[in-house]
């Protein structure tokens, strides 16, 4: 890693030299307004952030709390100790460690040279991530999983990778884009992650993961990529009848494992296949509509207004004028 990056990323924070003359807990409201310790992405990312990076904080122990986001950890030097579910996990550098949406965790005191960085991920900032992988691995997997509100299951996957080059370089590049650079990058880092999962997935021997049932996470992949494939005519009944399960039974297995039922997902598909039209066509709004398969005018355009408090011609005028890109 570029020494510049490293001299930046070694700083003692404000935060670290609290604890150095004497602070014996993390300051909770750095991190949350709530009672549960639950890490708030609205305390870490600034509105219309998909992804933000901070350095871990060292010299004290990180008490056991869990994010409202996606967490990704990568050890630039040194180690960083995670405990989950009483499992000792151990990240040294050039690892990464993705955590799942709501997974419990604590970390043990970092050293003055154990640099380690947080990368804290709304779940949109991967989609196009998923797009770029396309077929069912176990990284793919656990992206879908992470559309999961509140389950508590304590995923995780530890990618012991610091030989692979082109993830070192990836790595760096991302950081330093967020770390030193000035914004208005979102589409360039989610290409770049992108292009880390098409390197984590000829990993795969080096992973060590905590999944949830297999068959429970093939049926939610399953459906998932019917969406992908067929979401202009897509309905749940054409699905049953393809995986031979009750509708009530496949309903209750979308559910459990993606956190959202079946028209939620087809709704979540259409939305960002039409943003991805808006931003890279010069489609009429009502050419898009129905593109995405939507009959009903209206309806798109209360649904596009409730998800993005905006209608779409708002939000084209809008993204041009700033030539960013939100999923």
């Amino acid at each position: 890693m570029r020494h510049e990056l490293m001299d930046r990323l070694r700083v003692i924070s404000e935060e670290e030299q609290k604890i150095l003359d004497g602070m014996t807990e993390v300051d909770r409201e750095l991190y949350t307004n709530g009672k549960d310790f639950t890490v708030d992405s609205k305390k870490m990312l600034e509105k219309g952030e998909l992804i933000a990076v901070r350095t871990h904080t060292r010299f004290i122990r990180f008490p056991l709390h869990r994010h409202n986001y996606i967490e990704v950890i990568y050890v630039c030097r040194g180690k960083l100790v995670n405990v989950i579910d009483g499992q000792q996990i151990t990240v040294r550098a050039g690892e990464l460690l993705f955590l799942n949406q709501y997974t419990r965790h604590e970390l043990l005191p970092a050293g003055a040279d154990d640099i380690a960085i947080n990368l804290m991920i709304l779940p949109e900032f991967f989609d196009m991530a998923c797009n770029m992988t396309g077929s069912r691995n176990v990284l793919v997997d656990f992206l879908a999983n992470m559309l999961r509100r509140d389950e508590e299951r304590g995923e995780y996957l530890h990618f012991k990778v610091s030989d692979v080059l082109q993830i070192q370089n990836l790595m760096e590049n991302i950081i330093y884009s967020l770390v030193m650079g000035t914004g208005g990058q979102d589409r360039i880092n989610q290409t770049t992650m992108g292009l880390i999962f098409l390197y984590l997935l000829d990993s795969v021997q080096y992973v060590k993961t905590k999944l949830p049932n297999q068959y429970e996470n093939m049926i939610a992949m399953t459906s998932l990529d019917y969406i992908e494939q067929n979401y202009r005519t897509a309905t749940l009944t054409e699905l049953c009848g393809e995986l031979h399960l009750p509708m009530h039974t496949l309903s209750k297995m979308i559910r459990k494992s993606t956190g959202y039922n079946f028209k939620e997902l087809l709704q979540r598909k259409r939305l960002n296949k039409a943003i991805e039209l808006m931003c890279d066509t010069d489609l009429s709004i009502n050419d898009i509509i129905a593109a995405v398969g939507y009959e009903n005018n209206s309806y798109f355009h209360r649904m596009f207004r409730e998800r993005y408090q905006m209608t779409p011609r708002e939000f084209r005028i809008r993204n041009r004028s700033e030539e960013k890109v939100r999923i």
